[in-house]
Order: C-alpha cells, then sequence, then structure tokens
C-alpha cells in the first residue's frame, strides 16, 4: 500500500467527505492503480481478485464523474448475480451520497414494475444483471443514450454462468464514444476477445492473487472421509470458535442438510442458496452483516458480492470443483487489512482438484490432524458461553454517513403534481438553509422522500410543519416510522 491518500486524486469534496465517514482510510492498491486512470477516461482490463477494493475503485471516479444534473443513465454496471449488484448499489450510493448521486440496481426475482418506477426518477448510475438489464432495454424502460461509462465486473463468473450473449447484447446498443472498463480475477480467451472488440487501447492492471490469498488469510487443510465431516465440523467449530463465518457446500441440498444439524444442536446459522426467494437471500445477507447469527451456510451463490466485514473463517465442507472458486471463497475474509483463516475439507476422491488449487494459488495448503477429543474438551466451555452470548449488533456500514443526514417523508408525490423544484424552494426558504444542505429527492406517485444534510434535519423538519408546499399544508416527518 503506497502513502496515496483519496483527497490526493483531486476528487469531489462531497465525495471525500462521504468516503472518510465510511472509514475508507488509505487506497488499496487496486484503487490506488485504477482511480487516476478511470479518471482519465482510459478504457482498463483489471484482473484482480474479490476482496481488493475493487468495487470502489470503479465507483469513487464515476461518482466523481457523473453529472447530477444530467437525467439520463451515464453509468452501466454489469454484474453476475443479484447479490453483486445490490452491493454494488449500497457501495456507490453511500460514497455518491452527499453528491446526490443515485444507484439504481436492477436484477431479476424483484418485481419488474418497482424497478420501472425507479428508472423514471433521475437516475444516473445503473448496477445491472445480464439478464434483467437487457429486459429493461427490450422493453424500453431503460434508455442506453447517455451512457458514458460501461464496467463488466467479475466478467470470468458472467461468462462462466453464460451471459456473454446477453452482455455483448447489451454493449452494441450502448454508444460507441464510451469509456469501458472490465474486471475480472482471470481473463480466459473468451473475454480477451470481447476486450480487444469492444475496447479501445486498453490498459492492463494486474493486482498480484498470491499476495493477496497468502499475506493475511491463513489456509488449513484436513483430509477426512465424507461421512466423517459433520463430526470434524463440530470439533473445529468448538476449538476454533469463530465470531463471523460462511462454511460453503457445493450443492443447496448440502446445504439444509447441514443447516439442519447445526440447527438441532442449537448453533446461531442460516442458509444461503439458490433456491430461496430474493428477499429470503437479502434478509439473510443483512442479518449476516449484522451479525444477529454466526454461521452462514452457503452454495458459492455467497462467493461473490457478500463484502462483510470481520468474517474471521472460511470453512470449505465441501472442496470447490473450480479451482477460481476457491479464491472468490476466501476472498469473504481476511478483508480491508485483517487477517482470516480458510479451512478445506477434502475426502480421498478430491485430491486433482485439490491439485488444481495448489497449482492456481501457487503454494500448498497447509495440512492438520483433527482436533483431538481432548482440545475439544478444553475448549468447549468458552465455545457454549459464546453461543449462549447475545451476539452485538453491528452497526451499517453507511451508519456514520447517515448521522449527518436525516431522511425526511412528505405525504404527497407525483399524483399531487409535486416536483423536486416545488420541494427545493420550500426547504432553501427555510433562514439557515441552503441547497447544498438538500441531498437525494425521490418522489413517488403518493409520497415523497428528501435527504437532509449537515444535520440540518430537526431544522427542516420543525420549520415544515406548517409550511405549505406548493400552496399546501402537507404531512412530514423523519421518514423511519414509515419503512
Amino acid at each position: 500500500m503506497s502513502n496515496t491518500e483519496f483527497k490526493d486524486f483531486k476528487i469531489n469534496k462531497n465525495i471525500i467527505d462521504a468516503i472518510d465517514k465510511l472509514g475508507y482510510k488509505q487506497p488499496s492498491e487496486v484503487q490506488s492503480k485504477v482511480i487516476p486512470l478511470v479518471l482519465q477516461d482510459k478504457d482498463l482490463i483489471v484482473k484482480s481478485q474479490t476482496g481488493s477494493g475493487k468495487t470502489a475503485a470503479f465507483g469513487i471516479p464515476l461518482c466523481e464523474k457523473v453529472d447530477i444534473e444530467d437525467n439520463l443513465v451515464q453509468v452501466l454496471v454489469l454484474s453476475p448475480t443479484r447479490e453483486l449488484c445490490v452491493q454494488i448499489k449500497e457501495d456507490i450510493s453511500n460514497i455518491g451520497r452527499i453528491k446526490r448521486v443515485r444507484c439504481a440496481a436492477l436484477f431479476g426475482k424483484q418485481p419488474f414494475e418497482v424497478q420501472k418506477r425507479e428508472l423514471r426518477q433521475r437516475v444516473h448510475i445503473v448496477a445491472g444483471t445480464p439478464g434483467r438489464t437487457f429486459d429493461h432495454i427490450e422493453r424500453g424502460t431503460l434508455n442506453l443514450e447517455g451512457i458514458k461509462y460501461l464496467v463488466l465486473d467479475e466478467a470470468d463468473e458472467m461468462l462462466n454462468m453464460g451471459f456473454i450473449d446477453q452482455v455483448e447484447a447489451i454493449i452494441k446498443k450502448i454508444p460507441k464514444d464510451r469509456v469501458t472498463l472490465l474486471f475480472s480475477a482471470t481473463v480466459p480467451e473468451e473475454i480477451e476477445k470481447i476486450c480487444v472488440k469492444y475496447m479501445k487501447k486498453p490498459e492492463k492492471v494486474e493486482i498480484n492473487p498470491t499476495e493477496m490469498t497468502t499475506q493475511k488469510i491463513e489456509h488449513i487443510l484436513y483430509k477426512i472421509e465424507e461421512k466423517q465431516k459433520d463430526i470434524l465440523l463440530n470439533k473445529i467449530l468448538i476449538t476454533e470458535n469463530p465470531d463471523s463465518c460462511i462454511i460453503f457446500c457445493r450443492t443447496k441440498e448440502n446445504v439444509d442438510m447441514l443447516v439442519a444439524k447445526l440447527k438441532e444442536k442449537k448453533y446461531p446459522c442460516e442458509a444461503l442458496h439458490g433456491g430461496l426467494l430474493q428477499n429470503e437471500r437479502l434478509e439473510g445477507i443483512r442479518n449476516f452483516k449484522r451479525g444477529e447469527f454466526r454461521y452462514l451456510i452457503a452454495t458459492d451463490v455467497a462467493a461473490r458480492g457478500i463484502d462483510v466485514e470481520n468474517v474471521t473463517h472460511i470453512i470449505n465442507y465441501d472442496i470447490p470443483l473450480e479451482k477460481e472458486s476457491y479464491v472468490h471463497r476466501i476472498g469473504r475474509t481476511g478483508r480491508a487489512g485483517k487477517e482470516g483463516k480458510a479451512i478445506t475439507f477434502i475426502t480421498p476422491y478430491e485430491d486433482k482438484f485439490l491439485a488444481s488449487i495448489e497449482e492456481y494459488v501457487g503454494f500448498k495448503l497447509k495440512k492438520k490432524e483433527e482436533p483431538s477429543n481432548e482440545e475439544v474438551k478444553l475448549a468447549r466451555k468458552e465455545f457454549n458461553d459464546k453461543i449462549k452470548t447475545q451476539p452485538q449488533l453491528k452497526a451499517d456500514k453507511g451508519s456514520v454517513l447517515s448521522k449527518d443526514i436525516t431522511k425526511i417523508y412528505l405525504g404527497a408525490g407525483k399524483k399531487k403534481k409535486l416536483r423536486a423544484g416545488d420541494i427545493v424552494g420550500a426547504i432553501t426558504n427555510i433562514e439557515g438553509v441552503s441547497p447544498e444542505d438538500i441531498g437525494i429527492i425521490d418522489i413517488l406517485d403518493y409520497i415523497s422522500y428528501v435527504d437532509i444534510l449537515n444535520g440540518k434535519g430537526t431544522k427542516v423538519l420543525k420549520a415544515l410543519q406548517n409550511k405549505p408546499i406548493k400552496g399546501k399544508v402537507i404531512k412530514v416527518e423523519r421518514a423511519e416510522s414509515k419503512k
């Protein structure tokens, strides 16, 4: 990590203030290399593993580049999974919140009409999965005329999941006069072809994956018979006693089986796999981030797009069949400079998968003997005490950012012909309040929401109680009670 600071990039003060409140200290390696190049409008091919801070690497400069007065979508980010789309939306919304950058997420299993309504508002950045994004384009609900920046995130995974044809179909509909940024853990031949075909003299940035996987993460291997895995897992959980742990299985059937067994022991855990409803998946991730339970049992759907601070352990209950999946899984721990452990179980017939992984990461996983009964006995009391202790819930990543921002609810919307200008006019007429104190405005059919910045929410709330907006006094209160 260099001595560069975010302010050295000559970025808008509102963005610097936001990332400071979000806890970004110094730029990571990928951020140091990528941010200046995006600010110069260079096409980029960035080879970087998950957990390297790449969302902020493109999110920070693109929030800087966005013209908030432009009504057209200016940035399109394509990514392979719904979870990653939601994560990108959250990160970009936080980074751009004080500047008033609006980001929308488009993904399947969420009502189309909900997304269509959001796109009718002023949206600057769209993060979408290829399928749902293409659907919006075909139905005319996503206008691509104003796209100046295209980001292909986790490009290799979009290839693996069979999305590349849709990605190409979308690229062909985007203005050619644009900047294209491609992020991928690996750059196979098919991805290279897309780069040659659709990018203009791209610069290449490569972050060494071996350094990332060895510097902060201890890799441990246990050889075990399939039918003994449950016993070994229980010993590991007791002796390691992790605060926050993701246990990966290959199939949703294994996930559900393992969750049932752990819940029988009264261990705090939940499942995450593609068979769950979308709102169940998002709620599960949100609750895990908050620390409501300690063990997330997941398929590889969780290996991308889950940015959870302080995951201390990753356990590969089932070894991944693809070498890249190993790196994506273990990338959930050892994040943001913290240390982590990656523990892998291997059965006698899985040596070829282990060999492939070790060749890919460039080192041997450290073999260990399973914990003895004596070790388990000594660790059990501390483990039981932690299991019984009520978890201390973690604050949302954007909570510090939100301290100076008050979201206000207004009891009127488009059906009452309320416009953003009406709201801005009423608020800026309050003594001591300026346009810079007004954040993102959401006007729905019957209600509206407004972010009031700089700690002036209480002042605005009080003043608007009896102050007419567009000639009428409307209900105004803190938004939390309505959400």
